[in-house]
């Protein structure tokens, strides 16, 4: 065995035994209320216990991923139940008169915010794509309501040139993230259906990233947009996010191998290229949140989400690459994994920290329920390049 692939086999062997016998036990006994199913927004880290406050609708497709991929990979606590319970409440707590899902409910399931986003959307469609997966018995019903929600999207949602709008009427700025994630999904619908509605998707949304949302001149991908997808202007439309720049390489680099784009390829590695050379902190050795056009920094914190992308971008990249290039994308791996596994540090076992400060310090707050998603989902990317090798 060789010392590249020993170190990347020892990587994958820790984080998914810190997973499968800490994290998801953790998350299953402080974030999931056992009585009526439902998940907690954020776990406090001295009690361990979920915390009564408002849960957004990102949180309970996220977790339905996070479970059933974690006993994918190993885990042998209830996922599949958790994930039946999840569903149930959510869509009957959630889901809106027009077929779209709320953006928050109270602790007692009241709706906080009723408001459209297509952020929230993505997640359902990617959570269902699971459940169709990896819950046989589900598979029907959660093909048939993510075609359902497709529907809505498109009859009310769709822009007239590409990607969809961010409500009715309209409301500025249309954002980069809400079609990341729903390339995400479409992604995951692609590995499970035979609808050819989600290949086309999926193709759209590449070619908005790499024709609307790249800066043709410098390679970096905006975050937000006027409504005829140009940059949006001021201080604003200026925002790039090292994190989003990692995961949009990760996605593209997927896109481009299936469809054997080398366009997309190419503008993966420079994706990637900018975050690492503008978006890491030499200090803390983490990608930080945002730089501007010009690649100057824009807000120094680190988020434990953004280093989980760097592992994901790393892992693919290396994938496609050889050489001296190859190696230094490996190299990545375990630089990144090293970010990541700081955020893990003194905190009870299998929960983490979030924001990472400029002077070292990690803000003092509960561990956030939506960032699990992110580690799983690295996890389970490391896992599969650490089998590949």
């Amino acid at each position: 065995m060789s010392s590249e692939t020993a170190q990347v086999k020892k990587l994958a062997d820790d984080l998914t035994q810190w997973l499968t016998e800490d994290a998801l036990s953790a998350w299953h006994a402080g974030g999931i209320a056992p009585d009526t199913g439902e998940c907690f927004e954020v776990i406090d880290l001295e009690t361990k216990a979920g915390v009564p406050i408002d849960r957004r609708a990102r949180v309970a497709p996220r977790q339905i991923y996070s479970f059933l991929e974690g006993a994918r990979l190993g885990w042998n606590g209830p996922a599949e139940d958790i994930a039946t319970r999840l569903w149930a409440w959510f869509s009957e707590t959630y889901r809106m008169a027009d077929g779209t899902f709320a953006a928050a409910v109270s602790i007692d399931n009241t709706l906080t915010d009723s408001r459209f986003d297509l952020y929230n959307q993505a997640f359902v469609l990617f959570a269902l794509a699971q459940m169709a997966d990896k819950i046989p018995a589900s598979a029907s019903t959660a093909e048939t309501e993510a075609k359902s929600l497709l529907e809505t999207l498109y009859k009310t949602y769709k822009h007239p040139d590409i990607g969809f709008r961010e409500d009715v009427p309209d409301r500025i700025p249309l954002r980069a993230n809400p079609h990341m994630h729903l390339l995400e999904a479409c992604m995951a619908w692609e590995a499970v259906s035979k609808d050819p509605a989600w290949s086309n998707l999926t193709d759209e949304l590449a070619e908005l990233a790499l024709t609307r949302l790249i800066d043709p001149v410098n390679g970096g991908l905006r975050e937000f947009f006027d409504l005829h997808w140009a940059p949006l202007p001021g201080d604003e439309g200026r925002t790039i996010e090292p994190g989003h720049l990692f995961e949009w390489a990760w996605l593209l680099v997927r896109w481009g191998t299936s469809r054997r784009d080398a366009d997309a390829l190419v503008a993966a590695r420079r994706l990637y290229d900018i975050a690492w050379t503008y978006g890491i902190d030499e200090s803390r050795g983490a990608a930080f949140m945002a730089i501007n056009d010009d690649f100057s920094v824009r807000d120094p914190i680190a988020r434990l989400w953004g280093q989980t992308e760097w592992i994901k971008a790393a892992i693919a990249l290396a994938g496609i690459s050889a050489g001296p290039e190859r190696e230094a994308y490996v190299a990545d791996i375990s630089l990144s994994v090293a970010a990541l596994s700081a955020y893990f540090e003194d905190v009870p076992a299998g929960l983490y920290r979030d924001k990472w400060n400029v002077d070292g310090t990690f803000e003092d707050e509960p561990a956030p329920a939506s960032s699990l998603y992110h580690i799983v989902c690295a996890i389970s990317e490391l896992n599969a390049f650490a089998k590949s090798l």
